[in-house]
């Protein structure tokens, strides 16, 4: 019997190289991330990480295949 493991795939998208209103795809699997959706059955957010008051980056995991996602560039986001 042989066990296999599964690795999770990292990735870093930067929201300030991102069109429009911060909507993006996985990576890896293509599934649609939007930053309206609050449901978390798309995606989870796995850790917010503060410096000082303002959001420094968020890391969440796509639901479908499981990647981790970082995101970053919220301080240089297009408006």
């Amino acid at each position: 019997m042989s066990l296999k493991t599964k690795t999770t795939e990292s990735f870093i998208i930067d929201l300030s190289e991102v069109e429009g209103n911060g909507e993006f795809k996985c990576p890896k699997c293509g599934t649609k991330i939007s930053p309206d959706d609050q449901t978390e059955e798309i995606y989870t957010i796995l850790k917010p990480v503060m410096k000082g008051e303002n959001l420094e980056e968020i890391v969440l995991q796509c639901n479908r295949c499981m990647s981790r996602i970082q995101l970053i560039g919220f301080g240089c986001s297009k408006n």
